[in-house]
């Protein structure tokens, strides 16, 4: 399964997010019925190690495998892919040459530069993976800056960014109020919704992060190709409060 593939069945990618760096935990992540769960290598405590036993994890579910990397690095970006990623969150895209550098490092020529060396994906996804990677991986651009929604057909219009990912904390910040899941705010509505125009314009798939499922809905219903959904940390943390609260309640 691919990201692809689901969108070429005209429905929206459902995504879980995955923070606590461990194989058992995404497995239990990807057998609950997720479209797609992305490690977080950004905001999460995981390390390469830990990434790589969690994709191998979500590998025995058809789940699609992405991973957020901490930064615009080529390194970590093809470190990711090699790992099995099918598709790489960027963050903190704000000028073409970031979008550039992304792009460039998300496929092998001659669409880009990408280093030879698919160890694990090589193994997973078959001998032909080479032939096919270019077309399998999805390379999203966070746009999370008022910088980046200033120069945002710029960057849309760079071949290989595949999508735009909106990281609604961070560009409530560089929009003067507070970091929130799910912003109803007219600025961050704003903000978001032009955003998307801008992508279906360019012909680009849109994804955002969101804290429910509700709004999740919500913003499907505005045509929204991905979002994301929660998180494992979040879940645990969730289950136990209300575990504990309904006990309390009780004695």
């Amino acid at each position: 399964m691919s990201l692809t593939k689901i969108w070429g069945e005209n429905r929206a990618v459902l995504n879980g997010w995955l923070a606590i760096p461990d194989g058992f935990a995404s497995e239990i992540m990807a057998h609950q019925g997720w479209d797609s769960l992305t490690v977080d290598l950004q905001h999460g405590v995981v390390d390469y190690g830990a990434a790589v036993r969690m994709l191998t994890a979500i590998s025995t579910t058809d789940v699609v495998p992405i991973v957020r990397v901490p930064w615009v690095d080529p390194g970590i970006i093809m470190k990711s892919l090699d790992a099995g990623a099918l598709g790489v969150i960027c963050p903190m895209i704000n000028s073409v040459e970031d979008a550039k550098v992304f792009a460039n490092a998300m496929r092998y020529a001659p669409q880009g530069g990408r280093s030879y060396g698919p160890i694990r994906a090589g193994f997973v996804y078959g001998a032909d993976y080479a032939k096919r990677a270019n077309d399998l991986v999805t390379g999203f651009a966070m746009i999370e800056t008022k910088r980046a929604v200033g120069v945002l057909d710029d960057i849309l219009a760079v071949p290989g960014i595949d999508a735009v990912y909106i990281g609604p904390n961070d560009l409530a910040l560089t929009l003067g109020m507070a970091p929130q899941f799910d912003p109803t705010h007219p600025t961050m509505m704003e903000a978001i919704e032009h955003i998307l125009a801008r992508a279906k314009h360019h012909n680009k798939r849109a994804a955002i992060h969101t804290g429910s499922a509700g709004y999740a809905k919500m913003m499907v219903g505005k045509g929204f190709d991905l979002v994301t959904v929660g998180s494992d940390s979040r879940f645990i943390a969730q289950g136990a409060a209300e575990a504990v609260a309904a006990f309390r309640a009780t004695t």
